[in-house]
């Protein structure tokens, strides 16, 4: 299978399986690794965190750090805020210019399932605050399901589609777009912010600074 953006192309000799008929999805590698692939795939630059589950959502972020701004919080011993109510109340007027500035900037998010309604479940939240995508199992394309139901909600969201071959092999079955920002960001998405510094500390090159 071959994707063109915007299109699913399926050689005239494959045939759609129903989706009751659909063979199981297996994915041939980590979450992790899959979603570090199809950043690549899709030219996104950055770090990509392991797999959490924030917003009731399981993704990987893609993040980029700001280095002053993490030195700054780090010289000031501005630790990662978790806590999701203290962080609602940091966009109050009275906090402006008490708060500690944003260490790094999500770019991207990335859910790996292996069927669609899951996937799209996963990062189409996401899609309020950065470009979002999700990987598949190439046999979860075959299916009158994903061609007339997923690809349409995918296309109308903005939302990127890659499939994963059996060998590992990524590829873009329909190319998204980023998302439309109205106003200034929420409390939820410098939130996702503050989670993503404290998941992106924990790897090992700053662990171990």
């Amino acid at each position: 299978m071959s994707g063109t953006q915007g299109w699913t192309v399926v050689s005239e000799t494959v045939s759609a399986l129903p989706t009751q008929s659909a063979p199981p999805a297996e994915l041939p590698a980590s979450a992790a690794e899959l979603a570090t692939a199809a950043a690549e795939r899709l030219g996104w630059s950055g770090t990509v965190l392991p797999e959490l589950l924030v917003l009731g959502r399981r993704v990987s972020l893609l993040v980029e750090l700001s280095p002053a701004a993490h030195a700054e919080r780090i010289c000031l011993g501005q630790e990662p805020v978790t806590d999701r109510a203290t962080v609602s109340t940091w966009a109050f007027p009275e906090f402006a210019g008490r708060v500690p500035e944003p260490a790094l900037r999500v770019v991207g998010a990335i859910a790996v399932a292996r069927h669609w309604r899951t996937g799209l479940a996963h990062s189409v939240p996401f899609l309020r605050y950065c470009p979002s995508a999700v990987v598949l199992p190439t046999s979860a394309l075959l299916s009158h399901d994903y061609v007339g139901n997923c690809l349409p909600k995918a296309r109308s969201a903005g939302l990127a589609v890659l499939n994963v071959e059996p060998d590992g092999a990524i590829d873009v079955d329909l190319a998204g777009r980023p998302p439309v920002r109205v106003g200034e960001p929420d409390g939820n998405h410098r939130w996702v912010s503050e989670i993503a510094y404290a998941r992106l500390l924990e790897l090992p090159e700053f662990s171990a600074a």
